[in-house]
């Protein structure tokens, strides 16, 4: 049954993932090198052996580039590929929000369902990074399929063991181990820690999640052994157990980092689900609505922390149960902690619409000139002017935050509508507002032009040197250039061109027969420096 409440949290999800999905190029990082990848496989690439600009680039495993790799061919008619592409983020967003609203009905009851989906996506943290063109985001979406699997497994085990092993099944061949170590780590302890899960119909749903989770498993492992049994290891040990197991140079050892940015990355759910906790010392901690948020929450950061390397967008996990925790506080707080937060949210968010819409009279109208001037000196190159689709769609944004706050009644959910309504409008307001002038300086095409323009008119090759992920994905969409790259034994040539990346502060001349003739780097951009070199004749040894 689909009630009011749900549908209008359904409306709220729709309105905060559509923003930011098309109207940019691929934007560095992480972006960038996850659309080659799939630019890659749309050129006719192997999806068992993903490839990164002519090398094999495992990564990660390839369900989210295959997914990315069909939507962008479904609506390449409509959209450039990367906007059609990063179309799959919408998609397994939606999926997220749907598992995780039924995860919360299963815990909370029919009446609470949707609230840890409106929860979730007024999380600081997961705004950004829930817009791109990101492996993670179908991780998420395994993830949520599973916690509502553990939940649904309480009373109809067949079907919550199916959503256990594709959610475990999901998460691995979307991100690799995390998701399976996790999950079954979370199968195992919940016995243990709560009674609801000793039954006879547990084991009948771990038996058909096993069975649900073999294929998603086995089948692209299988074929990637069988392929490349080098390139099998090389994934399992590089991209995965070396993390854990061994030595990963030059990367931060994230013992302390996740609790860390908890506090700004987690708000306000954190607080929320702390009050929860607070509470069940008196209400009882035992319960299921308890034990498998507060579970899943302790395992991802265990096995996060664990990890040598660490990373905000890797954090994302940790906040699906941190949301599903947090459900019954908004009923369960003092009157004057929800109307404190209430006008917060109510205060906090019209000022920042009235600010971006400041900005964009001083960087689209020129009004005032001394804003017009520094938004376009830190961002050079943004062809400014008024444009009416984006000012409308701004106002509709707009026109609804208004309607929210003037209309929705007194009640303990009013702060989390508010709230997730603000953080919408937030999101909604810079994206259509400020994209073309962020994805000025974010994106990698007009140094690519301009490199371009400057190669010779014939040349043999371009070798390159410290060259990036994101910076090689982006010569070869952009420009259709694939380098060779001299730190890779196998793929390194002598050419007659040499592509240098390195930084404004000083240059390392490639040595004897080079010659500069272009060097650039993206609008603003004072740090990374891009220099090619041409070699008239290839030298002898």
């Amino acid at each position: 049954m689909i009630t009011q409440r749900s549908l209008l949290v359904a409306l709220l999800c729709a309105a905060w993932i559509l923003p930011g999905l098309i109207g940019h190029d691929p934007w560095k990082p992480d972006e960038a090198y996850t659309f080659g990848v799939v630019y890659e496989m749309l050129r006719g690439g192997s999806w068992i052996v993903p490839t990164l600009a002519g090398e094999p680039f495992l990564d990660k495993p390839p369900l989210y580039y295959l997914t990315a790799a069909a939507m962008a061919r479904l609506f390449s008619f409509a959209l450039p590929l990367h906007d059609a592409a990063r179309l799959a983020t919408g998609l397994w967003m939606a999926a997220t929000f749907g598992f995780m609203a039924l995860a919360g009905r299963e815990l909370y009851g029919i009446r609470h369902g949707a609230v840890s989906a409106l929860l979730l996506l007024g999380c600081f943290g997961f705004v950004v990074r829930a817009h791109l063109l990101l492996t993670d985001m179908a991780l998420l979406a395994g993830f949520a399929m599973a916690y509502y699997g553990f939940a649904a497994a309480l009373r109809r085990p067949l079907m919550g063991g199916f959503w256990i092993g594709t959610g475990i099944g999901v998460g691995f061949l979307a991100n690799g181990l995390l998701a399976p170590v996790v999950l079954i780590a979370a199968a195992l302890l919940l016995p243990a820690l709560g009674r609801d899960w000793r039954r006879r119909g547990y084991a009948a749903a771990l038996a058909t999640a096993v069975a649900a989770a073999a294929p998603w498993l086995v089948i692209w492992p299988l074929q990637l052994y069988y392929r490349a049994p080098e390139l099998f290891q090389s994934w399992l040990w590089d991209e995965n157990l070396k993390y854990y197991f061994g030595t990963a140079p030059g990367v931060r050892v994230g013992t302390l980092y996740y609790l860390e940015i908890l506090p700004w990355y987690a708000f306000p759910v954190w607080l929320l689900a702390l009050w929860t906790l607070w509470r069940a010392r008196v209400t009882g901690i035992a319960r299921p609505a308890i034990v498998l948020p507060l579970t899943g929450f302790l395992l991802t950061l265990v096995v996060l922390s664990s990890s040598s390397d660490a990373r905000e967008l890797y954090a994302l996990p940790l906040l699906l149960p941190l949301s599903l925790l947090a459900v019954p506080a908004p009923e369960t707080l003092h009157r004057g902690a929800v109307n404190a937060w209430y006008w917060f949210s109510a205060m906090a968010f019209t000022f920042f619409a009235v600010v971006f819409w400041f900005y964009w009279s001083g960087l689209e109208l020129g009004i005032p000139a001394q804003l017009h001037q520094h938004l376009h000196r830190i961002r050079p190159g943004y062809a400014f002017g008024f444009r009416l689709l984006p000012f409308l769609l701004g106002v509709a944004y707009t026109l609804a935050w208004l309607t929210v706050l003037a209309s929705f009644r007194k009640s303990p959910m009013r702060p989390v509508v508010v709230w997730g309504s603000g953080v919408t409008v937030m999101w909604a307001l810079i994206t259509i507002l400020f994209v073309g002038w962020a994805d000025n300086a974010k994106s990698y095409r007009s140094m690519v032009v301009s490199m371009h323009k400057a190669l010779p008119a014939k040349y043999d090759c371009i070798a390159s040197h410290d060259l990036g992920e994101p910076q090689r994905a982006s010569l070869h969409y952009f420009a259709g250039i694939i380098t060779y790259r001299e730190e890779v034994p196998s793929r390194k040539r002598r050419c007659q061109l040499l592509l240098v990346q390195g930084t404004s502060q000083g240059e390392a001349t490639p040595g004897a027969g080079w010659k500069k003739i272009w060097e650039g780097a993206r609008p603003g951009d004072k740090d990374e420096r891009y220099r090619l070199y041409f070699r008239p004749k290839k030298l002898t040894r």
